[in-house]
């Protein structure tokens, strides 16, 4: 039986492997620490290193759910602490929610985050560093009304704006922008984005920026697939949402797009069996386009039937490469460095990953009924 276990797991180790090229290191954020769960990754170069945050407590909307930060220093990260918590002015304790980490060129490391009992509840806060988050400024709630970036990273366009992709549940899903031109000291909005003829249900946009004042984004749908919606303006104007050929299993998903104008996306590759709305969280691929329609697939991060690989968050550093972090079986945050350049692309057709000689993709995972 030990012989028998051992032969499966290389075959699936080897399996796995032959979606790997590319892979430079992956590696975990902690080894130990105070809170049994965790969620939601973000991540960003700073003049101090990689900073990388993520939510941890008891349980996912758990009062003592905090925002965790661990620093990359000397190769290694540090132990996370504690950055921001629920706690409020009359002592009333409540869990907080999706960091989201922004580094200003030559300025301040902002971390957005939600403090609420719930996603339709939620609102706003903002803390600043100056030293690459390692010490940060009094927590400030932004305007009412205002989320900031719901789970993916801002994009600074090419007329000062700085783009915030969010998105409320409270009534219905709807995707809205939310916009700074002065770093977060005014705000204004844009949508909600039309639904389109498929009445499409979708948050946790993230953006792709083809030049030119062409905007695309990304999103997580409770349809079934990607969906998508354009803009020729900068993202003052939007079309409507609708279905990418990608499956969506109504998980987080996260963008990029890199320096030499290829786009990146790292998601959940499962369409839900059925007519199911929700599906496992696993496998967490990797695909790479050139136009944002036409996907190729590039890694395959994780695959186990073991569910959750989820809530992905992509950078490209300075240096080129490409750095993803994602929450692992909600016991550990990861962090996986890509050297794009080492990339085999397969097209992917009628939203199929393609088939790979000796690649098996797992079957019977679970999926999760976390948010």
């Amino acid at each position: 039986m030990l012989l028998l276990l051992s032969v499966v797991a290389f075959s699936a180790h080897a399996q796995i492997e032959k979606w790997k090229s590319g892979v430079l290191k992956e590696e975990f954020i902690y080894d130990k620490a105070p809170f049994p769960s965790c969620h939601s990754a973000t991540i960003a170069e700073t003049p101090t290193g990689l900073v990388y945050a993520f939510f941890g407590g008891t349980k996912e909307r758990n009062p003592d759910v905090e925002i965790y930060v661990s620093r990359q220093v000397n190769g290694k990260w540090t132990t996370p602490a504690s950055a921001a918590n629920g706690i409020q002015l009359e002592g009333k304790r409540l869990p907080t929610w999706n960091p989201v980490l922004y580094q200003v060129a030559g300025g301040d490391l902002l971390l957005f985050y939600k403090i609420g009992p719930k996603p339709s509840e939620w609102w706003g806060m903002l803390r600043t560093s100056k030293d690459g988050g390692a010490t940060w400024s009094d927590a400030q709630k932004l305007p009412e009304g205002y989320l900031g970036p719901v789970k993916n990273k801002p994009v600074l366009l090419s007329n000062g704006n700085l783009f915030c992709p969010t998105s409320t549940e409270g009534d219905g899903w709807k995707i809205h922008f939310e916009v700074t031109s002065d770093l977060g000291k005014t705000w204004r909005k844009i949508g909600p984005l039309d639904p389109g003829k498929d009445s499409i249900d979708a948050i946790q946009p993230s953006i792709l920026d083809h030049g030119n004042g062409k905007l695309q984004i990304l999103a997580r749908s409770r349809n079934r697939a990607l969906v998508e919606a354009w803009s020729t303006d900068n993202g003052e104007t939007w079309s409507a949402l609708s279905k990418t050929d990608l499956p969506n299993n109504n998980s987080g998903t996260d963008a990029v797009t890199m320096k030499n104008g290829l786009h990146v996306l790292v998601y959940n590759h499962v369409l839900p069996p059925g007519k199911l709305v929700k599906g496992a969280r696993t496998p967490l691929n990797v695909a790479v386009s050139k136009d944002g329609k036409n996907w190729k697939a590039a890694l395959i991060l994780e695959d186990s039937p073991i569910s959750q690989y989820s809530y992905p968050a992509v950078i490209q550093t300075a240096d080129g490469l490409l750095h993803f972090a994602y929450t692992w079986r909600r016991t550990q945050m990861k962090h996986v460095v890509v050297d794009p350049s080492k990339l085999k692309l397969k097209k992917i057709k009628n939203g199929k990953w393609p088939a790979m000689k000796g690649y098996t993709a797992p079957v019977g995972a679970v999926a999760s009924e976390e948010l």
